[in-house]
């Protein structure tokens, strides 16, 4: 036994005598050890950031093992098939839909509207154009003194309009809507300038009752549904009849007291002739907010009327064309909150020229006739509650032919 402990003892001290005279193995062996324990270090930090994703994913869905509680339709609020309403937080983080307030602007800016059958729509707007003119009748002497009658004129106009339209949404493909206005009009015309003295003001007053404007039907179509990288594509027409009071025909009488100033009998309600409008509609959803942009050609049917002349006391049939326009506007609109949101858009129409052919002669072109309006568009939309949104909106004139400023407010109701 003894023996065999000493040839043990002698082979271990070789053995480390043979080891130790190896330095070259002892420093690879080292560095062996030091990567294995990188790669344990690696890998505990691994794991730890996989407990940390899984318990947030865990907090966040607790029903993770069924998946998320789908969404349904409620009037035009998202609600979760549990009965609880989907918070706008919520909504973008689990289900990437947008809030109520989205779908609300979605609904005004595209015209279709995703929960109800059918929509009553009663509105008020109102509208202010203040115009001045400066003309001279007369002629330059010496390059420096002006010879003639001076005359300023200046018309304030207000419009009231009280409209109600009524829209049938079919398939969420189809949509019908008709629209009745009833309008309200006063202008005050000013003139100066009677007899050569500019300082000399003449004023009337014109009221035109409420009465029927023109009323109109329109046909939706949505050709393509939005994608994750395409807007939707809506195809729309509109026909508008003739019902309002035409504008051919009235008379102009001359204010007593300054023969400068000429003012209507009448104010009118419509344009008089059949109109078809043919556009189309982009509407892209980017939460939180609605990009869109439209664009429509408006053609204006020629009407023959048995007096077109605004003179007293002459009556002169003819025939009318009013000349067509085209219309553009594009905008955003973004949440605010989950039941307001707010929209910016720019829209501009551009008429063509009038013309009217009286009986027996050519057709004659109306100096004046043709038109530039623009408008900068400042808007809200507010969802008092499931089925009732509240839309007001001011367009600001950024050009002289159009109105100062129009503020509209409408009460979509969804059935």
């Amino acid at each position: 036994m003894r023996q065999m402990i000493s040839v043990a003892v002698l082979f271990g001290v070789g053995f480390n005598a043979a080891f130790a005279a190896d330095p070259a193995q002892v420093e690879a062996l080292q560095q062996e050890l030091q990567a294995l324990r990188a790669q344990y270090e690696t890998q505990q930090n691994a794991l730890k950031v996989l407990e940390q994703r899984l318990r947030q994913v865990e907090s966040r869905a607790p029903q993770a093992s069924s998946g998320p509680a789908p969404l349904t339709r409620r009037g035009n609020q998202q609600v979760a098939s549990n009965g609880a309403s989907a918070g706008y937080g919520t909504a973008l983080k689990d289900d990437a839909a947008p809030p109520a307030s989205v779908e609300h602007l979605y609904q005004e800016a595209s015209g279709f509207f995703g929960s109800g059958t059918f929509s009553l729509e009663p509105g008020i707007t109102y509208s202010h154009y203040d115009s001045r003119q400066l003309f001279l009748n007369g002629f330059l002497a010496l390059d420096a003194i002006f010879l003639g009658n001076i005359g300023v004129d200046q018309i304030n106009a207000d419009t009231f309009t009280f409209d109600l339209t009524g829209r049938y949404n079919w398939a969420q493909r189809w949509q019908l809507d008709v629209n009745a206005p009833w309008i309200y009009r006063e202008s005050t015309y000013q003139s100066g300038g009677a007899g050569g003295a500019s300082t000399s003001v003449s004023e009337a007053s014109v009221t035109g009752d409420a009465r029927l404007g023109d009323v109109s039907v329109g046909l939706a179509y949505k050709l393509f549904d939005e994608s994750e990288g395409s807007p939707d594509v809506v195809l729309n027409m509109r026909v508008k009849a003739p019902t309002g009071v035409e504008p051919y025909g009235i008379k102009l009488d001359t204010v007593a007291g300054n023969d400068n100033l000429s003012i209507p009998e009448d104010l009118p309600t419509g344009n008089g002739v059949w109109s078809v409008t043919t556009g189309v509609a982009l509407v892209k959803t980017l939460d939180p907010a609605v990009v869109f942009g439209n664009f429509s050609y408006t053609y204006n049917l020629q009407d023959s009327f048995a007096d077109i002349s605004p003179q007293r006391g002459v009556k002169v049939p003819g025939e009318v064309d009013l000349g067509n326009w085209f219309q553009f506007g594009l905008g955003v609109a973004f949440a605010l909150n989950e039941r307001a949101s707010m929209s910016m858009s720019f829209s501009e129409l551009i008429s063509q020229k009038s013309r009217i052919k009286p009986q027996g002669q050519s057709w004659q072109s109306i100096s004046g006739s043709d038109a530039n309006t623009a408008y900068f568009n400042i808007g809200m939309t507010f969802a008092a509650t499931d089925k009732l949104t509240v839309v007001p909106n001011l367009s600001i004139g950024l050009t002289p032919d159009a109105p100062d400023f129009t503020f509209s407010i409408k009460f979509p109701y969804y059935f």
